[in-house]
């Protein structure tokens, strides 16, 4: 495996859909969007009030969200050839609905229903095309090696749940492929993230878990900055690999 860093210059990335953070809920277990089932305690895809993907419904349809794709996956993904990509954690899509617009085939990840539908009414309003799937990040797998690129943009959780998702993640590429990862870093605490401060990513503490994976051949880790609310930057980590 080989590590490199730091990453193309970028430009600051826009704010996203939100945190994936350990505090909330996690997202719907596994279920199409047009095929709900019961969660673990029972509540119908988990929309019901209380419900784990309740809380997103409500986040999401709260107020409008991004719709911008995030710079650092422009820069990085712009020159590739169009494949399969999941978006895990996909929310309203931006993301995805860039991906889709450039010829990928995209498939969106999310525990909220109403994200899925808001990501599928844009995308369909924009003329391009996603395939939706309800479901937990703790608990979604694919298959096979299916996929020619993996985005986790803003996926906040303990350290054995994230590093479980990433593995899998990885694990659903083709050869070839690349994983795609951002989070807010460590020196945003209390101004953007999770208020966890272990929730928070270090470009240590990621490229340790990306070159712990076999799946991954090259890895490179960096660190980016955007503007704050209040002068002083906002910094994100953001990570890729191939396989």
């Amino acid at each position: 495996m080989t590590a490199t860093g730091p990453g193309p210059a970028e430009s600051p990335r826009p704010a996203g859909e939100g945190d994936r953070s350990a505090p909330r809920p996690s997202r719907g277990q596994g279920s199409s969007t047009g095929s709900p089932r019961a969660d673990r305690e029972g509540r119908p895809g988990g929309t019901s009030p209380g419900g784990p993907g309740w809380v997103w419904d409500e986040r999401y349809a709260s107020h409008e969200w991004p719709t911008d794709p995030d710079p650092s996956l422009v820069a990085l993904a712009g020159d590739l050839t169009p494949g399969s990509a999941v978006d895990l954690g996909a929310g309203p899509g931006r993301n995805a609905i860039w991906l889709a617009s450039r010829g990928w085939r995209v498939r969106c990840v999310d525990r909220s229903r109403v994200g899925l539908e808001q990501a599928s009414a844009r995308a369909a309003a924009l003329g391009v095309t996603l395939e939706t799937e309800e479901a937990d990040l703790t608990d979604w797998e694919s298959p096979t090696r299916r996929f020619d690129l993996a985005v986790l943009a803003n996926i906040h959780l303990p350290a054995a749940p994230l590093a479980s998702l990433v593995q899998r993640a990885a694990a659903a590429l083709r050869s070839g492929g690349h994983l795609y990862l951002v989070g807010h870093h460590r020196d945003s605490h209390g101004r953007a993230g999770p208020p966890d401060p272990d929730l928070l990513f270090t470009e240590t503490g990621i490229r340790q878990l990306l070159e712990g994976l076999p799946e991954l051949d090259r890895v490179e880790v960096w660190r980016v900055e955007r503007p704050g609310h209040e002068g002083s930057p906002l910094a994100d980590v953001v990570a890729w690999a191939s396989t």
